[in-house]
C-alpha cells in the first residue's frame, strides 16, 4: 500500500494528494525488483514509457528508510540528485558577475534540497510531501528562494557606482534620480530602501534586486542572462514589475519627506 501524504495546503487546509497517474504508477512500480526499478530511474527521456517520474523517485527514496538498506538509498539518492542538478541552470560563462550569481543560486538550491532529504530521513514528516505531488514546481520554488537569498547577500556588498548605474539602467525617466542620490550618500537610507524593496510583491522585489546588481531587463544577445530570463517571464512583464516597484518606492519615500 502506498502511504498517503500528510502535508496540508495553506489555502484551505486540505491534504495534498498525488496526481492519479502518479498513484497508479507507484502501485505498479513497487512490485518491480530493485535492479529493474533502478535501471528505469536512469531513463531521462520523459516521453519514454519506462521513464520513472521524479515524484515516484522521491517516494521510493523516502520509503527506503524503512528498509534499513543504505545501499538502496544511496542508489536512489544519487539518481535523484542528478535530476535536481540538471533542473537548475548552472554557470555558462565562468568568471563574470552574472555567472557567479547563478552559480551561487544553484549551489544554495541544491544544498537546500539535500538538507530537506536529510531532515526527512532523520525525522520523517511532511517536509518532502510536495515533491511527490509536483516535483518540478518544488525545485522551482527552491531556486526562487535561493535567488532571494543570493540577491540579499549581493545587496550587502553592492558598490555605489553599481547602484547608480543600476538605478539608471533601462528606466528612461528621472523618477529614481533622488532615490539613487540618497542611496549613494546615506547608509541609513540604503537600509530603508532594501527593507522597502523586501515588502514589494515577489516579482517586483526580485526585479529591483537584480536591477541593483546591474542586470539588464533585456538583451539582443541570447548568451546574456537578463532579468526576464532569470524570472522566466517576458521583457514586457519585467518592465511592468519595474515601473510598479518604482512608483511604490517613490511614493513611499516621498511620504517620508516631512518625517
Amino acid at each position: 500500500m502506498i502511504a498517503p501524504l500528510t502535508k496540508r495546503k495553506k489555502k484551505d487546509g486540505t491534504v495534498y494528494e498525488r496526481p492519479e497517474h502518479i498513484e497508479r504508477l507507484l502501485r505498479d512500480l513497487q512490485g518491480l525488483p530493485r535492479d529493474q526499478l533502478f535501471e528505469r530511474s536512469l531513463i531521462r527521456d520523459r516521453s519514454n514509457p519506462l521513464h520513472v517520474p521524479s515524484e515516484c523517485l522521491v517516494h521510493f527514496l523516502r520509503a527506503s528508510r524503512c528498509d534499513n538498506s543504505e545501499a538502496w538509498f544511496e542508489r536512489l539518492y544519487k539518481t535523484l540528485l542528478d535530476r535536481v542538478s540538471r533542473a537548475i541552470p548552472g554557470s555558462d560563462r565562468p568568471g563574470n558577475t552574472t555567472s557567479l550569481t547563478r552559480a551561487r543560486i544553484r549551489e544554495k538550491a541544491i544544498d537546500r534540497f539535500i538538507e530537506l532529504v536529510s531532515q526527512d530521513r532523520k525525522s520523517p514528516g511532511d517536509h518532502m510531501d510536495f515533491f511527490e505531488v509536483r516535483f518540478d514546481l518544488g525545485i522551482k520554488r527552491l531556486r526562487l528562494d535561493a535567488q532571494e537569498q543570493a540577491w540579499r547577500d549581493e545587496n550587502r556588498s553592492v558598490g555605489l557606482d553599481d547602484v547608480d548605474t543600476a538605478m539608471e539602467n533601462d528606466s528612461g525617466t528621472v523618477v529614481v534620480d533622488r532615490l539613487a542620490e540618497d542611496f549613494s550618500s546615506d547608509p541609513l537610507f540604503r537600509r530603508k530602501l532594501y527593507a522597502a524593496i523586501g515588502t514589494l510583491p515577489p516579482e517586483q522585489s526580485r526585479t529591483m534586486h537584480l536591477l541593483l546588481q546591474g542586470w539588464l531587463t533585456h538583451s539582443s544577445d541570447p548568451e546574456i542572462m537578463t532579468i526576464a530570463k532569470a524570472l522566466n517571464c517576458s521583457d514586457r512583464s519585467v518592465r511592468n514589475y519595474k515601473e510598479r516597484a518604482l512608483k511604490t518606492l517613490t511614493a513611499l519615500f516621498n511620504q517620508g519627506d516631512d518625517q
